[in-house]
């Protein structure tokens, strides 16, 4: 893939961030295509996501897709 972002999400404490991790990795193997892939990688506090894309259009869909799912995730948890 010759496209990158790595989006960080920083959380009060790290319990939050692991209920966004939880709730979101669930559609990681859900959601990738050939054109995306997505990783989430979660170091105490600080939620981090690795979004590989083949083409530009495909790396916004795949940012617009994944935080959306982080807002929704937030929202439910109450972070």
């Amino acid at each position: 893939m010759d496209h990158q972002a790595v989006l960080e999400f920083v959380y009060d404490d790290p319990d939050s961030a692991a209920l966004v991790e939880a709730s979101v990795a669930q559609e990681l193997d859900e959601i990738d295509g050939d054109r995306t892939h997505a990783r989430l990688d979660r170091d105490d506090a600080t939620l981090s996501m690795t979004i590989d894309a083949a083409d530009p259009v495909a790396l916004r869909a795949g940012m617009t897709t994944w935080t959306t799912l982080v807002e929704v995730a937030e929202r439910v948890g109450g972070i």
